[in-house]
């Protein structure tokens, strides 16, 4: 089920799948997602290869975990964004919570992957599960003030 494919859709457009089922798929996921960034041209802005590292890791990791076990993951990109989809087997979607801070049970991962995105969406399947969609900037969005 552990899989990692690159298809060219166009002369303009490439995509990575990375299915997993175990929780040595995270770490491929990650770098999939690096290699992607990294592929592009022109390639995808450091910082902001951080934070699509950082959105992968944390949507594909919740897929394993409260998902239903396995996720099939796909990158894709625009000149302005690189779009993640993320699915799993299960209808029930992400649920926002609030940090624990003592017990470190988390509650810090969808906050985090709201704030380095700039579109998320949640898509319920044509079958029982559910695609989270989330779209990185290929470059830094400028901090009030900096920019």
């Amino acid at each position: 089920m552990n899989s990692t494919q690159t298809a060219v859709a166009s002369t303009h457009s490439v995509s990575t799948v990375v299915r997993g089922a175990d929780p040595s798929s995270i770490r491929r996921a990650r770098e999939a997602a690096r290699a992607y960034a990294v592929g592009l041209v022109p390639a995808v802005d450091r910082t902001a290869g951080d934070s699509l590292v950082l959105v992968v890791s944390e949507l594909v990791t919740n897929a394993l975990r409260h998902g239903g076990g396995r996720y099939t993951m796909a990158l894709s990109a625009t000149d302005d964004v690189v779009t993640v989809e993320v699915s799993d087997p299960s209808p029930v979607p992400p649920r926002e919570r609030a940090p624990d801070l003592n017990g470190g049970s988390g509650g810090f991962g969808w906050h985090m992957v709201r704030h380095l995105t700039t579109g998320l969406t949640v898509i319920r399947g044509p079958d029982a599960g559910k695609t989270i969609r989330a779209q990185v900037p290929r470059a830094p969005r400028s901090t009030p003030g900096t920019g």
